[in-house]
């Protein structure tokens, strides 16, 4: 049942660090700014829909509120989604 918001935490971390470690250097050391400029929009939409979807299971009851906010605290800071779903949602 958790598996989609496995998969989603695994999407939402995985845009973050494309961003942070792809698109924002392409950006910086090699005046490339339409990285940014497609990964930025992408990332921000996975991470709505990352909230989303774990909100939305805990509002079916399918997930704990302690563990929905764990999760969009997690989704807030590099890497945090990963060790959600490693920790969190085994």
């Amino acid at each position: 049942m958790l598996s989609f918001v496995r998969f989603m935490a695994l999407l939402e971390g995985t845009s973050l660090l494309v961003l942070l470690l792809i698109a924002m250097p392409l950006k910086y050391h090699f005046d490339m700014p339409e990285a940014v400029k497609l990964i930025g929009p992408i990332h921000g939409v996975l991470f709505l829909a990352f909230n989303a979807v774990l909100f939305g299971y805990a509002a079916k009851g399918h997930l704990s509120g302690v563990k929905a906010v764990l999760g969009f605290f997690a989704s807030l800071i590099p890497f945090g989604t990963f060790v959600y779903k490693y920790k969190v949602l085994k």
